[in-house]
């Protein structure tokens, strides 16, 4: 059975031209034809002899994944459907915004941790996505609109420290001058906290950027809303959070405001309290609904003063500015082309 060339990294690509008897300088060409040229079939490689197309032909086969729809909001914003070889559903966003063109990318199909108020969750979880589909999302989307992406946001579907080793081989293909050379200081990895990950990418030598979710400033509520909480307290979270921005980068905490749960002053008392100290930025989310959920996003007049008050201390605050929503296409909405194919939602 041949196996798909685009499962192998640039030094196991070294290594089958090593079992193959030839230069060990075609790896990286292969690598380049592959990613950076986005090649399809062996025979379009042609700074190779047609011996050696031949015989990467025999032995393996170039799989890539497949885009089965794309809803296009009045904001630019776009989300890609994509059906994997094994039949199953995953979802990315493309957000233009001036210079800035990013891709939220998803590193599970469906997500493990079961966040209440996240329409991933209501897929439960399938799988991890290799290194390659991972990448395919940017690579795919890139083609699809002939644009350069910018900025990656492992943001989309799934808990990307779940399945940390694949996406490190990822980012070494995303960020390598031969594959889809994007900066890793443009590159950002979203969790909801995850201790044993966040320590990983301490010890790492990546130069990405961290966004921790930091919802619920009551540790209770957290547990309660966030089951994995319980097992990630907040307090090692927070100390983890002050020696990444202090050693690499300066890590954003993502606070999606949910009407009734987290939206008062208090909340964002509680909020400056616990991140006193640490070198931050907070990024206020409000909440993007889905019809299966109860949750609804607080009025305007909650937001606002919530934002007002966060700006009386020494942190960098972005209100962010919700995202294709009449396409489900913001955080925490990634679910709904999957639904719609299982006839469980549906939308125009």
């Amino acid at each position: 059975m041949k196996q798909n060339i685009k499962g192998y990294s640039l030094k196991e690509l070294e290594e089958v031209a090593k079992d193959l008897g030839i230069e060990s300088y075609r790896a990286p060409q292969i690598f380049q034809w592959l990613w950076q040229r986005n090649t399809r079939d062996f025979s379009e490689m042609t700074s190779l002899s047609k011996d050696l197309r031949k015989i990467l032909n025999g032995k393996f086969e170039i799989i890539n994944l497949v885009i089965e729809q794309i809803l296009k909001a009045k904001d630019g914003t776009e989300k890609f459907l994509f059906k994997l070889e094994d039949e199953q559903y995953i979802e990315s966003v493309y957000i233009p915004e001036g210079k800035r063109k990013t891709i939220c990318v998803s590193t599970q199909v469906g997500c493990p941790l079961s966040c209440k108020f996240c329409a991933t969750a209501l897929l439960g979880f399938e799988r991890n996505l290799r290194a390659y589909e991972i990448v395919e999302q940017i690579q795919l989307i890139q083609e699809e609109i002939s644009k350069r992406i910018t900025n990656i946001v492992f943001m989309g579907m799934g808990e990307p420290l779940l399945n940390i080793e694949e996406v490190i081989k990822a980012i070494e293909i995303i960020s390598s001058p031969i594959g889809l050379g994007i900066s890793q200081k443009h590159t950002t990895i979203s969790t909801v906290g995850l201790i044993e990950g966040i320590r990983y990418l301490l010890k790492s030598p990546l130069k990405i950027k961290l966004a921790i979710s930091l919802n619920f400033p009551d540790e209770e509520l957290r547990k309660e809303t966030t089951p994995v909480a319980k097992n990630n307290p907040l307090k090692e979270v927070l100390k983890l959070a002050k020696a990444y921005s202090i050693k690499k980068q300066m890590v954003t905490f993502e606070y999606v405001m949910i009407d009734g749960l987290n939206d008062k002053i208090d909340d964002a008392k509680k909020l400056v309290k616990l991140l006193r100290g640490i070198p931050a930025k907070i990024n206020l989310i409000p909440y993007n609904p889905y019809p299966s959920l109860p949750y609804k996003r607080p009025t305007d007049k909650k937001i606002k003063e919530f934002y007002e008050y966060l700006l009386n201390f020494q942190f960098t605050i972005t209100l962010r500015k919700s995202r294709g929503q009449e396409i489900l296409a913001g955080c925490g909405q990634l679910a709904g082309g999957y639904l719609d194919r299982q006839n469980k939602f549906r939308y125009n």
